[in-house]
């Protein structure tokens, strides 16, 4: 029999008070955990909406958010003009979103699901040690030259010569051009910036939060996709190097040995990935 589940639109604010909206999907029955879900480089929440209502069937308080400038966080005026960096995600939202899921567990454990740029940010929060458990998906470095070709071409083309242009004319970069939904300005030559230093984030002088790595101290477990062209292992590992305070275990996914055809650097949140992936997140955030 499936657990009703409960679903409510909410709002926090930020670290400076700008207001994000989450979504909050409990069961009906008492909670166990609360799981903080961080999405990827420019998804929306409701991306991951079947995956957090999966977790309070079984028996989680889920809790989805959009960063500044995506989905419901999107401010009225439109990204013409916005001003966000995409470290302000972590430093300012993401930072937020952590506190605010802790103070909802009541006392009771906060784990956390991070996808792609959800992974990479946990390392740079000051307040990472109320997490207690965090599983990465698809999370990676994002250096462009350790993608397999013709993708990494792709990808450079995009970052360093499109992108940017389209930027400069339009004020953001409008997700029509395959990057998911539109992305304000600076949140994207950040990263854009980050994509062509050989260490990604961990080579940026400038970002004082690299700093902070080393004090997650919670269990870590890092799941990649073996077709997954945006984040092969060496780039999974690449980013685990940096959280130095635990001991992060690496599992590499093969779309065969989960019952798919492909699953690549989103599969892991659709429908398909119910089993065996999402059942194993759940054994694994569950563990005491």
């Amino acid at each position: 029999m499936t657990t009703p589940i409960l679903e409510n639109r909410a709002e926090f604010k930020a670290s400076d008070g700008y207001p994000l909206t989450c979504t909050i999907f409990e069961p009906s029955q008492p909670f166990r955990a609360v799981v903080l879900i961080a999405s990827a480089t420019a998804v929306p929440r409701g991306y991951y909406a079947k995956f957090a209502r999966y977790l309070a069937e079984q028996g989680f308080k889920a809790i989805t958010f959009d960063y500044r400038g995506i989905g419901g966080s999107k401010p009225k005026s439109g990204l013409r003009g916005f001003k966000a960096k995409m470290r302000d995600w972590a430093a300012l939202d993401l930072v937020a979103a952590v506190d605010y899921a802790s103070e909802l567990a009541g006392g009771k454990p906060l784990v956390y699901v991070g996808h792609s740029f959800g992974g990479q940010a946990l390392g740079q929060l000051p307040n990472s040690h109320k997490v207690s458990r965090a599983l990465f998906a698809a999370s990676q470095i994002g250096y462009w030259k350790l993608f397999p070709a013709p993708e990494k071409y792709r990808v450079w083309f995009m970052l360093r010569i499109l992108g940017p242009a389209v930027a400069a004319v339009f004020g953001y970069v409008p997700g029509k051009l395959g990057m998911g939904e539109d992305l304000p300005h600076g949140v994207f030559m950040e990263w854009a910036n980050w994509c062509m230093k050989p260490r990604y984030l961990y080579d940026d002088e400038t970002l004082d939060a690299r700093k902070n790595y080393p004090d997650y101290k919670g269990a870590l477990r890092a799941v990649g996709m073996s077709d997954d062209d945006w984040a092969p292992p060496v780039t999974v590992a690449g980013l685990l190097a940096g959280y130095t305070g635990t001991k992060p275990e690496h599992i590499t996914v093969t779309p065969q040995s989960a019952g798919q055809k492909k699953i690549g650097h989103f599969g892991y949140f659709r429908e398909p990935s119910r089993e065996p992936l999402w059942r194993e997140a759940a054994e694994w955030l569950g563990r005491s």
